[in-house]
């Protein structure tokens, strides 16, 4: 049994986060390396990954370093979708085959149920399927009382969802050849071939069993939805401090953290678990760090910051700042005085304005999304929900409320005059608050 893996797709709805989804760092491996590992422990040795020219020379070095398994990589040239992907990975794609989505994340149990459900027989395919209570954006299953597919409705408008059941990409097919017969048949005008090739298959008398799921799963496809996922790392760690770090006995770590390789870790510094902090990191004089904080290899966490509930990419320089709630790529500064608010005066749940439309990101705690390589002045605030570009500066003293594009800069522009000054000081007004002051 082979795992074709599709790491060639584009992350539309992540802007201004522009790294691969499967490449964003949870305890400092890449989010591709978890699942190599999830699929080898599931008895998945045989691997198929599917490559963008893009990301294919990082994506076979990570591959490569998961010792025990086998590895074919091919290239899709373009991202036309999970059809032309298998397209592309068909000369490797024989008999029993386990399609999978590295962009979500789930149990090794997910894996397991599959394949022990496909051992019984009876069916040409398998698809996990996860209740949701909430709209998502995704696939969703019609099931008949056997628990079979009947149909599969592509991210249907919210309300109009045909059940609460949500299409987990970890499929198992019994015979890759039926599967690809179908594939080049399905005709649509939309991105669901592959979709359409499965209803295609139950429509010709193809039984296709639902295999229910409901360990942990979270689809990566808003840059909020990373707060879920640090979560379920965190959450599934043990507190851990490498030999090599270096920790103040001034400062206070407490709960669930877990600091790498050469940290240093300043006086009176507080980090409250759940919390990461990656290798050569610098956390400084008075900082606090809480709530399920990510932060990644080499930053610089500098005196007076708080970091709440955030996720940091990797270099990012912070001084005397507040980042709440907030998703930062790599190589960011936040100068003196800098605030990512959080939370909005009427206490609704935060929007993000993308490709368009207002997305209810279902948090009333949101701050700032920051694209990579961009900066702020001192005693700048961003509002929360707003999205900054890469490579864009934030001005000191701008309070920034709308969405900020890549390699743009926003500057507060000098309105104040200078006058001669006629004001004579005197000490009437003093001595007579002192004098008051005097009686309390």
């Amino acid at each position: 049994m082979k795992a074709v893996l599709l790491c060639g797709g584009v992350g539309k709805r992540m802007f201004p986060i522009t790294e691969d989804k499967l490449l964003l760092n949870f305890l400092g491996k890449p989010l591709l390396s978890h699942q190599i590992a999830k699929l080898k422990e599931a008895g998945l040795r045989e691997l198929v990954v599917v490559v963008s020219p893009q990301n294919a020379y990082i994506i076979e070095r990570i591959a490569n370093e998961v010792t025990g398994i086998r590895t074919k990589f091919v290239v899709q040239e373009k991202a036309l979708g999970i059809a032309n992907a298998l397209e592309t990975a068909e000369p490797f794609l024989k008999g029993e085959v386990v399609i999978v989505n590295p962009n979500d994340t789930f149990e090794t149990s997910a894996l397991t149920s599959l394949i022990r459900s496909s051992r019984k027989a009876g069916a040409d395919a398998y698809v996990i399927g996860y209740k949701v209570k909430d709209y998502f954006p995704g696939g969703y299953l019609v099931t008949n009382q056997r628990n079979e597919l009947k149909r599969i409705v592509e991210k249907p408008a919210r309300g109009d969802e045909p059940s609460n059941l949500v299409n987990i990409l970890l499929h198992l097919h019994t015979e890759a050849a039926d599967l690809m017969k179908y594939v080049a048949r399905a005709q649509t005008s939309r991105d669901d071939v592959y979709e359409c090739a499965l209803d295609l298959m139950v429509s010709e008398g193809h039984k296709i069993r639902i295999v229910p799921y409901s360990g942990f799963w979270k689809a990566i496809k808003y840059p909020w939805h990373i707060f879920g996922v640090v979560r379920y790392f965190l959450d599934g760690s043990r507190p851990s401090i490498s030999p090599s770090a270096q920790i103040s006995p001034k400062a206070i770590v407490e709960g669930n953290v877990i600091i790498e390789d050469k940290v240093k870790v300043l006086e009176n510094a507080v980090i409250r678990g759940p919390a990461y902090i990656g290798a050569q990191s610098i956390i400084g004089n008075n900082v606090l760090i809480r709530d399920y904080s990510h932060i990644g290899r080499n930053c610089v966490v500098g005196y007076c910051t708080e970091v709440k509930g955030s996720y940091i990419g990797d270099n990012c320089w912070f001084h005397s700042s507040y980042v709440g709630d907030s998703v930062i790529d790599d190589n960011c500064s936040l100068a003196a005085g800098t605030v990512l608010a959080n939370f909005r005066f009427d206490e609704k749940n935060i929007k993000v304005k993308i490709g368009g439309e207002s997305i209810d990101t279902g948090l009333d705690k949101f701050g700032a999304i920051m694209g990579g390589d961009s900066k702020t002045g001192i005693n700048a605030s961003i509002m929360p929900g707003v999205r900054i570009g890469p490579r864009s500066f934030v001005g000191s003293h701008v309070c920034l409320m709308k969405d900020l594009p890549p390699d743009r800069m926003v500057l507060m522009e000098p309105r104040y005059r200078m006058l001669d000054s006629n004001i004579t000081l005197g000490d009437k007004m003093k001595t007579s608050l002192m004098k008051k002051l005097e009686k309390l």
